[in-house]
């Protein structure tokens, strides 16, 4: 009777585990910080390997009081960060979240992140589901090589 109990939970749950596999995190990192710094950012490559398109509409963390998602967009010769509503992860691409460009943006930081700890992350999307990674955090330039 348990093994039968088991084998109907199991394909019972089995949609909702595979629902969080169409997105993929890689290469995840937040930036380390120095000790008065209240703010800082995580960056990643999510892979969507679903056919459809797939929105992040917000994340957080432990780590920080507030988050929010951004972007940065050039006028003229001045970049300028920016908060904005979703990041849009194509069915079958990638969409790299990076220093200059699309990213995590982290503020009232709880503590200081130090480089070789880590953090947990929890994005959100459109659909209602959510997902979970850890983000080492790295130094930037150290962040952006993959080892």
């Amino acid at each position: 009777m348990k093994l039968k109990t088991i084998l109907l939970a199991t394909l019972a749950l089995s949609p909702l585990a595979q629902a969080n596999t169409d997105i993929m995190t890689h290469h995840a990192y937040a930036r380390a910080t120095p000790p008065s710094a209240a703010t800082s950012a995580v960056f990643a490559e999510l892979v969507n390997n679903s056919k459809e398109d797939r929105f992040i509409v917000s994340a957080r963390t432990d780590a920080a009081g507030k988050v929010e998602l951004h972007d940065v967009i050039k006028e003229g010769d001045i970049m300028k960060m920016r908060q904005i509503e979703q990041i849009k992860v194509s069915a079958n691409s990638t969409t790299i979240l990076k220093p200059g460009s699309l990213h995590i943006m982290l503020f009232e930081l709880k503590k200081p992140l130090v480089e070789g700890e880590k953090i947990e992350v929890e994005i959100a999307f459109a659909n209602g589901e959510k997902q979970t990674f850890n983000a080492p955090i790295k130094k930037v330039m150290s962040g952006m090589k993959h080892h």
